[in-house]
């Protein structure tokens, strides 16, 4: 190779393309395009809302530490160990027993059950809705405070403060 030309390699090892059509020389800096750390979490609670089986509302949840580490996911759905054929999807019932309310878990709940480590205080929650009263009175309690919730130009962060979302 000549002393000031690229080698273009698919490993990156001594040059690379990168996804914008620039290249970089090797350790001379970081790639450009990459996703922030936002849309990277709300891009894993995209993900985890395909996971719903819920036919009108798929909602999904990341919990991320300090550290940018998913402590945990969730997404709406029946409690574990109950069919997702044995309970009604409908909603707007007037018979509680025929309403997929009485039964769902909701994904920030889940994901708050599911989580790896013992204290979530002080984590960051990205949600692709934003949480209902019951969730938000969770969220507050396990000290969960900082909130991005999706279609919030840009992940508006809800601070909740006194119980108030």
């Amino acid at each position: 190779m000549e002393d000031g030309v690229l080698e273009q390699q698919s490993n990156g090892c001594k040059g690379d393309i990168m996804q914008n059509g620039t290249t970089t020389r090797a350790g001379t800096g970081k790639r450009e395009g990459y996703l922030s750390w936002e849309d990277y979490f709300m891009a894993i609670a995209k993900l985890a809302a395909m996971r719903s089986k819920d036919p009108a509302t798929q909602v999904g949840c990341a919990i991320v530490n300090r550290e940018n580490k998913v402590i945990g996911t969730g997404y709406n759905g029946f409690p574990v160990g109950i069919s997702d054929d044995d309970l009604p999807w409908t909603k707007g019932s007037p018979d509680p027993l025929e309403n997929k309310h009485t039964y769902v878990v909701h994904a920030e709940m889940n994901a708050i059950i599911n989580k790896s480590m013992n204290n979530i205080e002080g984590c960051t929650m990205y949600t692709t809705l934003l949480p209902c009263n019951e969730c938000a009175k969770m969220i507050i309690q396990v000290g969960c405070y900082d909130i991005s919730v999706w279609g919030f130009s840009p992940y508006q962060d809800f601070k909740m403060l006194g119980g108030i979302c």
